[in-house]
């Protein structure tokens, strides 16, 4: 299967490598990947084949676009890189997993997930605050989701320890095309995107030590 070249954008999807509690989180994973590859945008996860992840990396490589998972060693089994989507690099830890996957991304989309989801939310979003990058990130709140999240950031800005113009550098989404429409990804269709998904079988996966 071909890949499309010359990717615009790559955005990086923080996500769980959980399926969570209901069938939608995992509808949402693949209706997020879809909207990447018919936009023809590239994605940047976490390297995992399981769970939210998984589920996204499998639609965005389905739909024929560039595919890039960065996982460190210690999460390599307990994840299933082996079976993974796109090109693999194997790190050896969490700092050098969030850096290269904030270097490869022009932007960040918020999936659901757990304790490490949040944790490189608030990583991105204290980098755009202290200007070591400029990068747009957004909450996909399906469901309502991120609900309590945003109730707790909000009041975080009442009591004076943000203001609202850097609560600002998070937005919020309800659809997958809303945020792919906020992190800057073109709206025209790529024809080969549409195609792809019935075409040849999945080229195998490419897993380099970094």
């Amino acid at each position: 299967m071909s890949v499309i070249s010359n990717t615009p954008h790559r955005i990086a999807v923080f996500c769980g490598a959980r399926a969570g509690a209901r069938p939608e989180y995992i509808e949402l994973a693949r209706e997020f990947g879809f909207a990447l590859a018919r936009r023809g945008a590239g994605l940047v996860y976490g390297g995992g084949s399981v769970g939210v992840m998984g589920a996204v990396a499998e639609a965005a490589f389905s739909g024929g676009v560039s595919v890039t998972g960065v996982i460190p060693h210690k999460l390599f089994e307990r994840e299933r890189p082996e079976v993974s989507r796109g090109e693999i690099f194997v790190v050896r830890t969490m700092h050098e997993r969030k850096a290269r996957m904030y270097k490869l991304s022009r932007g960040f989309a918020v999936l659901p997930g757990g304790i490490g989801t949040f944790d490189e939310l608030m990583e991105v979003a204290t980098w755009n605050q202290l200007g070591f990058h400029r990068k747009p990130i957004v909450l996909v709140n399906h469901g309502g989701f991120f609900d309590p999240l945003i109730g707790l950031l909000n009041n975080v800005v009442t009591e004076g320890f943000l203001s609202h113009e850097e609560l600002s550098c998070i937005a919020i989404a309800m659809t997958a095309d809303e945020a792919l429409d906020q992190l800057g990804c073109a709206a025209t269709p790529i024809p080969t995107a549409e195609s792809v998904l019935e075409e040849a079988p999945p080229a195998p996966q490419h897993i380099s030590a970094v």
